[in-house]
């Protein structure tokens, strides 16, 4: 009897001791809440926290600041800002960037990689402790060590890996990175169900449907979906595909100065940002 309420007891301390869900949950809130305060951060991304959700995102995808996470082709490290702070005292994050050191990099993949760089550098009390890697298939695919990562998260790729024709390797690439039962986070353009391979490659919007099945093909399961960046206001048939939208413009910045010009930009930052399908996949554990 005295060994079993020694038992009971035990357990009750322990329940007491760890912190429930929504204790942790909140915890979370709060971290991810600091980081996006930081005042590391450039004021116009922060300009597009209300477009694309971040605080939200992330949760989805079960971030913890104790964890190992890649971020894949960081362009000018809109997510970094907010996952080198997340990370840096438990965790660990990767970034895997444009491969410089391959032959025929583009100018552009050179220079936002450079610039990538020179902002980590800039602020080192934030961005120490952030491990930098090249991500090329099939040239550089070594992101993290293999088997070892605990969450992979890519923001507005899909396109134009499809358009290089190396979406699977990618995914391929992912799969062997995480460890079993590790995450992988995609947030994408998303095209309306139907839509062609070309005229995805065409418009930067990509149907869901096609991602989740490439994922199922390499091996991952399908966790689920959320609508926390979709916009019913995208109608997704702009003249200059998805780049049509904030931030890009790019229909509009062709345009001569002057009130057509005005006119064009502020109807698309009416849209706002696109449409996007925010999926979560995991790597099985056997």
């Amino acid at each position: 009897m005295i060994k079993k309420e020694l038992i009971i007891t035990g357990l009750l301390l322990v329940c007491y001791l760890l912190p429930s869900a929504p204790v942790r949950a909140a915890r979370i809130d709060k971290l991810i809440e600091q980081a996006m305060a930081g005042e590391h951060r450039d004021p116009a991304f922060v300009d597009r926290d209300h477009y694309r959700h971040p605080r939200q995102t992330l949760k989805f995808f079960g971030i913890r600041p104790d964890l190992t996470v890649v971020e894949i082709w960081p362009a000018q490290g809109w997510y970094t800002e907010i996952l080198a702070p997340l990370l840096r005292e438990r965790g660990t994050l990767y970034e895997a960037g444009f491969a410089l050191s391959i032959e025929g990099v583009p100018d552009w993949r050179r220079k936002m990689q450079m610039g990538f760089a020179d902002k980590l550098a800039a602020n080192p009390e934030v961005y120490d402790h952030v491990v930098v890697t090249e991500l090329s298939v099939p040239e550089r695919t070594f992101i993290a060590p293999p088997g070892k990562v605990d969450m992979i998260l890519t923001f507005r790729n899909v396109h134009n890996w499809m358009k290089g024709g190396y979406t699977e390797a990618m995914l391929k690439v992912f799969y062997r990175t995480l460890r079993p039962g590790g995450i992988l986070g995609i947030v994408e353009h998303r095209a309306k169900p139907g839509t062609s391979i070309d005229d995805m490659i065409t418009s930067g919007y990509v149907t869901q449907e096609f991602v989740i099945a490439l994922a199922s093909v390499v091996g991952f399961d399908f966790v689920g979906s959320s609508e926390i960046n979709a916009n019913p206001r995208d109608t997704k048939d702009h003249p200059a595909g998805v780049w049509t939208l904030p931030p890009t413009l790019r229909y509009c910045k062709g345009m001569d100065n002057g009130a057509k010009k005005t006119a064009c930009i502020n109807k698309y930052m009416e849209i706002g940002e696109s449409d996007r399908m925010t999926l979560r996949f995991r790597k099985p554990s056997n």
